[in-house]
Order: C-alpha cells, then sequence, then structure tokens
C-alpha cells in the first residue's frame, strides 16, 4: 500500500505551480505581439488576460467544493489537461477567440492548481501553515522570473515566434502530471479534524472571513494586475521592462523563501500592513522612476507585494481554520475574479492616457511613459485604502491565538 510522502508531494506541487506561473511571464511579453499579429487593441488584449484570472476563479469555485467529495489527485488531473489543452489551442491561434479560447483553458488549468496544492500545503504542513504556504507560493514569482527569462532568451536573443515560447510548457506539464500521477495524497485538514460541512460553510460568512475576500481583491489586482501589465506600462522608462518582472518577481520569491522569520517577528496581520505600506511607496516610485532608478522602485515594489497573497490565506487557514479547502478557494478566486476586472480597466486607462498625451503634443515615446505613469498612480490607490485595512484587522486580533482543528477535535 503506498505511504503519503508530504516532500515529494511538496515538491511536486511546486512544480506545478511553477508552470502556472510560467504562464503570466509568457503572457505578459507576447501580449504586444499578440497586439502586432492580430491587430487587436489594449482593451482587447485586457480581456483576453482577463479570460486567465476568471478562469482561474472558475476552477476554484467548482473545485472548492469538490475537494473534499472527489479529492485533490483528481483535481490535479483536470489542471494537467487544461495545461495540455490549453497551449494546443493557443500555438494554432489565428484570431481573438481562440487565443480567448485558449487562455481560458490555462486559467482553468492554473486555478485547477491552486485549488488542489493550498489545502494539500496546509493539510500535510497544519503546524505552519503560513511559512509553508509561503515557501509553496514563492514558486510563483520564482516560475515567473523562469518564464521571464525564458521569454527574454528566446523572442529578444534567438528571435523565435511567440509559438515556440507557449509550447515549452509542454515539458514541465508532462512532468508534473506524472510525478502526481504516481502519489497517494491525504485527506483534507477539515476531513480528518471532524468539522462538519455545514460548520465549514458557517465559518465562510463570517464577518472575518468575508472582511479578509475583500481585502484579497484589493491584494491580488495590486500584484497580479501590475504584474500582467508592466512590460507595457514600464515600456518607456529606459531599462527592459521584461527584466523589470524578472526582478520583481525574483525578489519575491527570496521574500517569500525567508517568511518565516518574518511571521514570527511580525505575525500575519503584521506583515499584511507592513505590504500595504511598501506597495503603496513602491508604486509611488514607479510612478516616477526612470533609468536604472527603476530597479530601486521595483524592489521596493516587490518588497510589498510579495507577502500579499500566500499571507492571507496562511491567516485565513490559522484563524479560520473551519473555512477549510472552500475557504482557501473562496480566497483565490476572489483574488483572480479581481484580476479579471481589472486587467480591462488598466488597459483602458493606459489608452486613455496616452491619447491624452498625444493630443497635448507629446511624441509617441513620451506619451507612452506619462500614460504607464499615470495609470501606476491610479492603481496606486488600492494598496492605500489596504494600509487602512490592514491596520484596523492588526489591532483586533493581535491578542489572539492560532486556531488548532486537531486540538479542538480531541477536546470535543
Amino acid at each position: 500500500m503506498k505511504q503519503i510522502q508530504p516532500k515529494k508531494l511538496f515538491y511536486t506541487s511546486c512544480l506545478s505551480l511553477i508552470v502556472t506561473a510560467m504562464t503570466f511571464a509568457i503572457r505578459a511579453e507576447i501580449m504586444p505581439l499578440w497586439g502586432s499579429d492580430f491587430t487587436l487593441s489594449n482593451e482587447q488584449l485586457g480581456l483576453i488576460a482577463g479570460t486567465a484570472f476568471w478562469g482561474f476563479t472558475l476552477a476554484q469555485i467548482i473545485g472548492g467544493p469538490l475537494i473534499d467529495i472527489v479529492g485533490m489527485k483528481k483535481i490535479l488531473y483536470i489542471a494537467f489537461f487544461g495545461h495540455i489543452l490549453g497551449v494546443i489551442v493557443t500555438v494554432t491561434a489565428v484570431s481573438f477567440w481562440p487565443l480567448f479560447l485558449g487562455t481560458l483553458l490555462i486559467g482553468i488549468a492554473n486555478g485547477s492548481v491552486e485549488a488542489a496544492c493550498n489545502p494539500l500545503v496546509a493539510t500535510i504542513y497544519s503546524g505552519e501553515k503560513t511559512k509553508m504556504l509561503n515557501r509553496f507560493h514563492m514558486w510563483f514569482p520564482g516560475g515567473i522570473a523562469i518564464g521571464g527569462l525564458i521569454s527574454y532568451y528566446m523572442v529578444e536573443e534567438l528571435h523565435l515566434g511567440w509559438q515556440w515560447l507557449v509550447g515549452i510548457l509542454l515539458i514541465p506539464t508532462i512532468l508534473y502530471g506524472i510525478l502526481f500521477s504516481s502519489l497517494k495524497f491525504p485527506a483534507t485538514e477539515r476531513v480528518a479534524s471532524g468539522v462538519s460541512y455545514s460548520d465549514m460553510l458557517k465559518a465562510c460568512v463570517g464577518p472575518l472571513f468575508i472582511f479578509m475576500v475583500l481585502c484579497m481583491f484589493l491584494t491580488a489586482a495590486t500584484e497580479l494586475g501590475t504584474g500582467q501589465w508592466i512590460t507595457a506600462l514600464l515600456s518607456q522608462v529606459g531599462v527592459s521592462a521584461i527584466l523589470l518582472l524578472v526582478f520583481i518577481n525574483g525578489i519575491m520569491a527570496i521574500g517569500r523563501l525567508f517568511a518565516g522569520p518574518v511571521v514570527h517577528r511580525l505575525n500575519p496581520a503584521g506583515m499584511l500592513l507592513f505590504s500595504a505600506i511598501f506597495a503603496t511607496i513602491g508604486l509611488y516610485w514607479l510612478s516616477t522612476a526612470t533609468g536604472y532608478v527603476t530597479f530601486a522602485a521595483a524592489f521596493v515594489f516587490a518588497i510589498g507585494v510579495c507577502y500579499f497573497w500566500p499571507t492571507l490565506l496562511g491567516f485565513v487557514s490559522e484563524y479560520i481554520p473551519k473555512t477549510g479547502a472552500i475557504g482557501l478557494n473562496i480566497m483565490g478566486g476572489a483574488g483572480m475574479l479581481s484580476v479579471s476586472v481589472i486587467l480591462p480597466f488598466m488597459g483602458g486607462w493606459y489608452d486613455n492616457n496616452k491619447a491624452k498625451a498625444l493630443q497635448a503634443g507629446a511624441d509617441a515615446a513620451a506619451a507612452e511613459l506619462q500614460a504607464g505613469r499615470d495609470t501606476l498612480t491610479t492603481v496606486m490607490i488600492m494598496p492605500a485604502i489596504l494600509i487602512v485595512a490592514f491596520t484596523i484587522l492588526y489591532f483586533s486580533i493581535r491578542n489572539k491565538g492560532k486556531v488548532n482543528l486537531h486540538t479542538e477535535a480531541q477536546t470535543a
């Protein structure tokens, strides 16, 4: 009989997240190429990119309730086949709608990875959830950095078509599919602890959980919305925008790797407040910087956003654990839904800001620079709101301890 192997499950989960993250970096690099190849506006490109995010949300909304019924392994099979089909449809696309469908399939696959792997990591590392969820999620920026470097080399140096760049995703996808198929999966922490389905649903409509979902809307839009548009917004700052994307995600990966000591010093709510402050400062600096100073601004922004996503998941898993797999998937789904909404808006803001600059007499390059700056200034409003929200959260829960489901089950 197969034994559960936590380390192998964790490492393979990280590989599947790398594939997920690479799709974000590759999309950021090739969206301008799609625009020129298929004569698409920035708003249309935003709609295509947004499809990946609401596809992600769809997978989490459907996958969350199914996790405890069909198991995590079957959800990961959906991820595997979604990635394979999505790549094939995208590579063979000749117009807007095939690009839309291929991006949707990849989004569903990405959401299925998160739907299964977040509760998996929380289950196999139930005593250190925030730390290990941060370590797991270090491979999201890590994967974006990997994908960004591959994108830069294949497109900028080798001058290969974007189809080759999308096709390379098949290699790690096939690998994680083979590895997961040979491993045994545990029951989720909620099931193992005996928390009823009705108690899980009740926990998901509590005021603290709803507050955290609303915060996730803003944190995800700040991090991922900016990340998806970064190559366009910073295209005229005097340094390579794709290398800035790689740099930001490299810093984020390092930050998440060493999240343990930060959690110990600040607690999850303190980490979130710290992050909101730095994200706001970083966005403001990015909206004014040019040349190599942009890397310093990008560093501050990266430090700000690196802890948002995994720490919000860790907070919910530690302080509201009865929400279970559904709670984690509602959080992830809310985050991706917010990004699917913000991306077309950001594309529209950029187009409008560029048009205004051109009307004011700026040349094309100066108009693009100003449009990027004005768009980043608008995005900055979101982390500024989060500073207030996380200050309230910090002082509300600073004297409250984490909830241990296993301890509760033993004393019940």
